[in-house]
């Protein structure tokens, strides 16, 4: 497949997804303070970011309210607290984990909630079950993703089965997952000429969700852009689980849409992620991230080797290289 884009070309389809809330949630337990929320979602309005995704709608019978912060769960009521009723140009989704959420019960139609999108995430072996909310939300009225989780583990035959399922369906976009940052822009360019081949065939649209263990991820992003790929994933100086994700400071650096601006997202560094880090939230490129991404293995490890202080990296590295080898 040809690229659909240069480095330098303007590209009207792309869309800048911030994932800050949702994906750094992973690494304080989403206690993100109203104040946080508030100045993220009044930056991603100044900055041009077309959608927000405050976190996932999780099933309160599953996990324990009292050892997560709200954006854990994501209700309609709690965003409503900080947009309003969102009069501004970005659009706000949530995410819906497959057999972590009470879709049915949680989620409500469209014209009584301030959110637009569901993004459903999945592994490839619980897609039918990630149609089933795609397909209930699409009634609703929301837009919909899926987003394929760990697709790096992924063989090619399984994937082409599974893409061609997600096509046939009523879903409008579908994701590149790089959960584990395992992945080089070589093999993403692979990847995002398989999906998009699917997009063509059955007007899906394509995104990517980048993770940072090998510091590839805004490589990875750009490398999907310039094939096609539209919805590009960020957060706010790359907070994230692990190692992070795609840094939305780079991407609106790098995009020649003159709708972006960085200085805003520059200014919620200064004033608000700076004195995160102060707090001792932990995120971003490391060693132990790096070894997990390499080998093409979950982070697990890596997080609690970090909680742990340890820095006997050639020994966590031949631990994990051990795990592998079974």
């Amino acid at each position: 497949m040809l690229k659909k884009g240069e480095l330098v070309s303007f590209r009207p389809d792309i869309k800048v997804v911030d994932c800050t809330i949702r994906d750094g949630g992973l690494v304080n337990n989403f206690e993100f303070t109203d104040e946080f929320v508030r100045e993220l979602y009044k930056t991603n309005i100044k900055a041009g970011v077309d959608y927000m995704e405050f976190g996932y709608r999780a099933d309160k019978d599953l996990f324990d309210e009292s050892k997560f912060g709200k954006w854990k769960f994501c209700t309609d009521d709690d965003i409503r607290s900080i947009v309003g009723d969102n009069e501004a140009g970005l659009k706000i989704s949530v995410m819906a984990d497959v057999g972590r959420t009470n879709f049915k019960r949680d989620i409500c139609p469209k014209n009584e909630s301030p959110v637009d999108m569901i993004r459903v995430a999945t592994y490839i072996h619980t897609i039918p079950s990630a149609l089933e909310i795609v397909e209930y939300c699409n009634k609703l009225g929301y837009e919909t993703t899926v987003n394929i989780m760990a697709v790096s583990k992924s063989n090619d035959n399984d994937l082409s089965d599974a893409l061609e399922i997600i096509g046939q369906s009523c879903v409008d976009s579908i994701y590149i997952v790089d959960s584990y940052g395992s992945l080089y822009p070589e093999q993403m360019r692979r990847l995002a000429a398989k999906y998009l081949e699917c997009g063509e065939k059955y007007n899906k649209i394509i995104g990517i969700h980048a993770h940072n263990n090998q510091q590839l991820a805004f490589a990875n992003t750009i490398e999907a852009l310039t094939m096609g790929v539209s919805y590009l994933d960020s957060t706010v100086s790359s907070l994230g689980r692990g190692a992070g994700n795609c840094p939305t400071e780079l991407l609106l650096g790098f995009l020649k849409n003159p709708k972006y601006h960085i200085t805003p997202v520059l200014k919620f560094i200064e004033h608000e992620i700076i004195k995160l880090k102060e707090e001792g939230v932990v995120w971003g490129y490391d060693i132990p991230y790096l070894l997990t991404g390499r080998l093409n293995q979950h982070p697990r490890d890596a997080i609690r080797f970090m909680a742990d202080k340890r820095t006997d990296y050639a020994a966590f590295y031949q631990y994990l290289y051990d795990k592998d080898s079974f």
